[in-house]
C-alpha cells in the first residue's frame, strides 16, 4: 500500500475518541510518508502527494506537541524547517528515531539524538522487550508542566536552569512543558500522561489559543469554566492549583506568586504542596519536585519486604517454604522452584517482626501502606484484604450492621452481600433493578425504588430501624450509579443512613475525571463540603417550606436535598486484583465515615479480625501497595488508554457492515431505559454523528455506561452466550472473557489491555462473521432454516426475567412493609426435617398456579447472571419459576438435579407462624 491511500485510509481527526490515539497515529503516518518520500523523490506527481501529507501531518502535530516534552517543540519545529528545505535524507532518519522512540517509550531511558550525523545504535529498542530487571536499574522519567506565558528566551532561561541543578543522585529525571495559559494547563495535565508535577508561575494568562476541537473539548471538564472567566490576573495562579487539585488530584502543584502571604492564605489553593514567594531558587524547586514525586512513589510494606528478604535468617517457625528450604532440599519439586524464581520464597514468611508488620494489628509499614491507600483513594481510612472483596463485604456489613436492623440491598447484588445479611441477621428490603429481558440481564435500581421503601419503611414507623443502602457500583455490565444524587435523596429521608457501594469492578474510576464524580469516596468527600455551606443551607430551608405536608407521589417526583446537618457515612469495597495491579484476592476496603469513631471502629476491627486470617499473604499486601503506587504515578495514563481500547472497539463494530450483520455492541439506548438519560444520548459514538460528549453525560444521567465494558450481542450468530464464550472465543482463540448471558458476551478493557489486543479481537469477530456467510452460503434451505430458528430463539424468544417476589409471612414481621429475617430463614434450613425437595416439572407449575404457596429454603444462584433468583424464605412465584425452567445454563448453585428444588415443609412454615 502505497503512503497516499495509507494516509487517506487514516480516520479524521473528528473519528478519535482521543488526541493520544491522533498522535500515536499521526507519527506513525509521518514516518512512512517521510521514508516514501526518501525512497521515491519529492519530483512529480506522487512527490507533490507525498509532500502534501507530510505538511498535512506536520499541521495536525503541532498544536499537539507544545504540551509534550518529547521530541519538544524546538525539535519539532526544525523538524518542520527541514521539510521546508526539502533535506529528506535528514528528516528520514531524525523522524524515524523520533516515531520509534515514541512507540518503543526509549526517550524515557536515555537521550535520543535527533541529527542525521549523530548516531543511534540502540534505534530498535522497545522498552517493552527489555528484562524486567534491566527497566528497574533505570531511573524513571516524568514531565513537569510549568505554567507561565514566557518568550522564546525566558523559555530557555527556564529549561536551563531546571537542567542545571540537576545531580546524579537524583531519584527521578524528568523535562519541563511550558505552556502559556491555565486553560492550557488543564489541557496539559488531561492530555500529557508524562506529567507528575505542574509548577505555576505569576506570569500565565487565562485562555488558550490552541484551537484544535480533539483538544479543546478537555475544557469540557473543567466544571467551573464561567466562573473562570471572571477572575482577576491576580486570581490565576491560585484557580489554577485549585483545579488541578479538582481534575488530577494525584498530581503535585506549586505556586510561585509575588503576592503576600496573607492574600495567598485567603485562597482555595487545592492540594498545592508548596507556595514560593518571588525567588529563583531552582535548586529548591527541583528538590521539592522530587521530593513529591517520591512521596508517591515509596512503598513501604514492599519494601521492608525486599529488605527482608536480602537478611540471612535462620528459620525456627512454621513454614517450611519460608526462603525456599523445603524446595531446596527436595528432589522432586525443582520445577516449582525453577519456575517462581527464588525471590518470592525468601520473602516468604510468618514472621511479623524483623522490619515487618502484622496485618490484624498494624504499626508499621503494612499501616504506612495503608495510610498510602488511603490518601491515593480520597478515604478517610483504608484496609487491606487477602482475601477479595466477598470478604471486604461480610466485613463491613458485620460491623455496621446489627440483628433485627434493616437493610436495602439490590437484589441482584454479589452473593456475598447475601450471606453477609446472613451473618449480621438483617431484615432485608430487596429492591429491584431494571429488567433488561431482551439480553437476559438486570439493569440498576432507580433512585426512585430506593425512595419508595425509605418513604414506605417511614410511614410505618420502621425508618429508625433503616441502617444501611447496599448498592453495586458499578454492575457487572457496566452500570454506574449517580453517586451523589442516590445519597442525597436518601439522606433527606433519613439523615445518618450507612452506603455501602460494592466497587469490585471499579476500583481504577478513581483515576479517571469523568470517572471520579460516580464513585463513593469522591462524592463522600464532596458531601462532606457542600452540605457544610450557606448555600446549601438555604436551598434546604426553601425546600422544605415547598414540601411542608407533601406526599409521596410529590416526593418522588421532586430531587431532595439533605439536611445540612445529615451525616456523610459512605463505605466502599473494591477489589484491587480485578482492575488495577494486584495478585488475586488482593482488596481494599475504603471508609468514608464522620461518625466511624465513636460509632463503629470497635465493631470494624472485630469483624475484620473474624473474617481475616491470622496468616495472610504478605506477597498480596505487597502487591496491593504496589498497585497503589503505580495508579498515584501512572494510573491516569493506564485508565485513559483502557477507555481509548474500550472505544475503538466500540468504533470497528459499528462502522464494520459485515459485523454489523451477526454482532451488535449494545450501547447506552440499548442497556438504560429513556427516562433515566436525561442528556438524551443514546451511543457513544455513532458513524453519522461522530463521539458523543461523555462528561455531559456522566454529570446529567441517572445512570451511564462505563465505557470500559463492551457488551456485545450475539444472538445473531445463532450461538449462545456460553457457547460463545467456551467452544468459540476461548476453545478456537484463545480469547478470555468472565460474563455471558443468554444471548450476550462481555468484553472488558483493563489497564493492561493493549491496541494490539483490540486489533486481534476485531480481527477474530470479522473471521468468525466470514465463516458464518460461507456457512450460511453453502447451507441447504433446511439448514438455514435451522440457523434462523436458533437465531429467533436467543433474539425474540428470551424468558422473561422474574422480579423478588416476597419473602413468607413466617419471616416478615407484619405486612406493611416487605422487609424479611433472612438469617432465621437460612438457619432454618439446616433441620432436614424442615425440608423438602420438589422436582422442577409440570405439576410443580400447576400447584403454583392453584395458589399453593411454596417457600425457598436455599440460596438458588444460576451461572449466569451469577445473582440468586431465590433466597432463603422466599415464596416462588409461577414468574421465578418458569425462568427456571426456561434456564439452559450448566451451573445452577443451591440446585439439585437429582432431588430438586429444596423447600419448606408447610409444618415448619406453621410452626414458626404460630410463633
Amino acid at each position: 500500500m502505497n503512503v497516499q491511500s495509507k494516509e487517506a485510509n487514516l480516520p479524521s481527526i473528528s473519528d478519535y475518541y482521543s488526541a493520544t490515539q491522533l498522535r500515536a497515529d499521526r507519527w506513525s503516518a509521518l514516518r512512512e510518508c517521510i521514508e516514501s518520500m526518501h525512497m521515491h523523490g519529492i519530483e512529480g506527481r506522487q512527490g507533490k502527494k507525498l509532500l502534501a501529507t507530510a505538511e498535512q501531518l506536520f499541521d495536525a502535530l503541532a498544536p499537539i506537541e507544545k504540551y509534550w516534552a518529547f521530541p519538544g517543540a524546538h525539535t519539532f519545529d526544525m523538524l518542520r524547517r527541514q521539510l521546508d528545505l526539502r533535506n529528506v535524507e535528514e528528516l528520514s532518519i531524525s523522524v524515524r528515531r523520533v516515531a520509534r522512540a515514541l512507540t518503543s517509550g526509549a526517550y524515557r531511558r536515555r537521550t535520543i539524538p535527533i541529527g542525521g550525523e549523530e548516531i543511534d545504535s540502540e534505534d530498535y529498542e522497545d522498552e517493552s522487550t527489555l528484562a524486567p530487571e534491566a527497566r528497574a536499574l533505570g531511573r524513571p522519567y516524568f514531565e513537569v508542566l510549568i505554567v507561565d506565558s514566557v518568550n522564546e528566551h525566558q523559555e530557555r532561561f527556564l529549561r536551563n536552569n531546571l537542567h542545571r541543578v540537576r545531580r546524579s543522585e537524583d531519584p527521578f529525571i524528568y523535562e519541563p512543558v511550558i505552556v502559556p495559559s491555565l486553560e492550557d494547563a488543564l489541557i496539559g495535565i488531561l492530555f500529557n500522561h508524562n506529567v507528575q508535577a505542574v509548577v505555576v508561575r505569576p506570569g500565565l494568562t487565562l485562555k488558550s489559543k490552541n484551537v484544535l476541537p480533539i483538544l479543546k473539548q478537555y475544557l469540557t471538564q473543567m466544571a467551573d469554566a464561567d466562573d473562570v472567566d471572571g477572575l482577576q490576573p491576580s486570581d490565576y495562579g491560585p484557580e489554577t492549583c485549585r483545579l488541578i487539585a479538582k481534575v488530577r488530584p494525584e498530581l503535585d502543584a506549586y505556586l510561585i506568586t509575588d503576592r503576600s502571604a496573607e492574600d495567598i492564605a485567603g485562597h482555595d489553593l487545592g492540594k498545592c504542596r508548596r507556595v514560593f514567594y518571588n525567588q529563583e531558587d531552582f535548586l529548591e524547586l527541583h528538590l521539592n519536585i522530587l521530593r513529591g514525586v517520591n512521596r508517591r512513589y515509596k512503598t513501604p510494606f514492599f519494601s521492608a519486604l525486599v529488605e527482608y528478604s536480602k537478611q540471612p535468617t535462620g528459620v525456627f517457625h512454621a513454614m517450611p517454604i519460608s526462603r525456599g528450604k523445603s524446595i531446596s532440599r527436595s528432589h522432586w519439586i525443582q520445577d516449582m522452584g525453577a519456575f517462581y524464581g527464588p525471590n518470592i520464597f525468601l520473602a516468604e514468611t510468618s514472621a511479623t517482626s524483623g522490619g515487618l508488620d502484622s496485618l490484624l494489628e498494624p504499626r508499621g509499614p503494612i499501616k504506612e501502606a495503608q495510610e498510602y491507600a488511603s490518601r491515593a483513594f480520597g478515604s478517610k481510612q483504608t484496609f487491606f484484604a487477602t482475601n477479595g472483596t466477598s470478604t471486604c463485604n461480610k466485613i463491613v456489613v458485620q460491623a455496621v450492621v446489627r440483628p433485627g436492623d434493616i437493610v436495602l440491598v439490590d437484589r441482584d447484588c454479589h452473593k456475598s452481600h447475601h450471606y453477609g445479611m446472613v451473618l449480621a441477621g438483617a431484615n432485608v428490603v430487596y429492591m429491584d433493578s431494571y429488567p433488561l429481558h431482551e439480553y437476559s440481564m438486570y439493569g440498576a435500581v432507580p433512585t426512585n425504588e430506593i425512595k419508595h421503601h425509605l418513604l414506605k419503611l417511614k410511614a410505618a414507623g420502621k425508618l429508625d430501624r433503616v441502617r444501611m443502602v447496599l448498592l453495586t457500583n458499578c454492575t457487572f455490565d457496566g452500570l454506574v450509579y449517580n453517586v451523589q444524587r442516590v445519597m442525597e435523596e436518601c439522606l433527606a429521608i433519613k439523615k445518618d443512613l450507612v452506603f455501602l457501594w460494592d466497587e469490585a469492578w471499579f476500583a481504577f474510576a478513581r483515576f479517571g475525571p469523568t470517572y471520579r464524580q460516580r464513585t463513593a469516596m469522591g462524592v463522600a468527600n464532596e458531601l462532606r463540603v457542600s452540605l457544610r455551606t450557606p448555600e446549601h443551607a438555604k436551598a434546604y430551608e426553601a425546600q422544605q417550606k415547598k414540601l411542608e405536608g407533601a406526599d409521596e407521589d410529590k416526593l418522588l417526583k421532586t430531587r431532595l436535598l439533605p439536611p445540612p446537618d445529615a451525616r456523610v457515612r459512605v463505605y466502599a469495597t473494591q477489589s484491587t486484583h480485578k482492575t488495577l495491579t494486584s495478585l488475586r484476592q488482593g482488596s481494599m476496603i475504603h471508609v468514608n465515615d464522620q461518625d466511624f469513631k465513636g460509632e463503629v471502629e470497635q465493631a470494624f476491627h472485630e469483624a475484620y479480625m473474624t473474617h481475616t486470617s491470622t496468616s495472610p499473604n504478605y506477597q498480596i499486601i505487597a502487591s496491593l501497595d504496589v498497585g497503589r503506587r503505580q495508579v498515584e504515578l501512572e494510573g491516569f495514563e493506564f485508565v485513559q488508554r483502557q477507555v481509548e481500547s474500550a472505544m475503538a472497539i466500540r468504533r470497528a463494530v459499528a462502522a464494520h457492515p459485515l459485523l454489523q450483520k451477526y454482532f451488535k455492541v449494545l450501547t447506552a439506548g440499548d442497556m438504560i431505559p429513556e427516562q433515566y438519560r436525561e442528556s438524551g444520548t443514546e451511543s457513544y459514538y455513532d458513524p453519522d454523528k461522530g463521539w458523543s460528549d461523555i462528561w455531559d453525560i456522566w454529570t446529567r444521567d441517572e445512570f451511564v455506561l462505563d465505557p470500559t465494558r463492551v457488551t456485545l450481542a450475539v444472538g445473531g450468530t445463532g450461538w449462545d452466550g456460553d457457547t460463545f464464550k467456551t467452544k468459540i472465543l476461548m476453545d478456537k482463540y484463545g480469547i478470555q472473557i468472565n460474563k455471558t448471558s443468554r444471548n450476550t458476551v462481555l468484553f472488558m478493557t483493563n489497564i493492561g489491555t493493549t491496541r494490539s489486543s483490540v486489533a486481534y479481537l476485531i480481527e477474530v469477530l470479522v473471521e468468525i462473521a466470514h465463516e458464518l456467510d460461507d456457512l450460511l452460503d453453502d447451507a441447504s434451505k433446511m439448514e438455514k432454516r435451522s440457523f434462523e430458528n436458533r437465531v429467533s430463539a436467543l433474539v425474540n424468544e428470551v424468558p422473561p426475567l422474574p422480579d423478588f417476589s416476597r419473602f413468607h409471612p413466617a419471616f416478615r414481621d407484619g405486612d406493611e412493609t416487605p422487609e424479611g429475617d433472612i438469617r432465621r430463614a437460612f438457619f432454618l434450613a439446616y433441620d432436614e426435617e424442615s425440608c423438602d425437595y420438589l422436582n422442577l416439572d409440570d405439576k410443580l407449575m400447576a400447584r403454583l398456579e392453584a395458589g399453593e404457596e411454596l417457600v425457598s429454603a436455599s440460596f438458588i444462584i444460576p451461572y449466569p447472571p451469577g445473582f440468586p433468583i431465590l433466597v432463603p424464605g422466599q415464596v416462588i412465584s409461577t414468574e421465578i419459576l418458569a425462568f427456571m425452567r426456561a434456564l439452559d445454563v450448566s451451573e445452577i448453585h443451591g440446585y439439585r438435579p437429582d432431588l430438586g428444588l429444596r423447600v419448606f415443609t408447610k409444618d415448619a412454615l406453621k410452626a414458626l407462624t404460630k410463633k
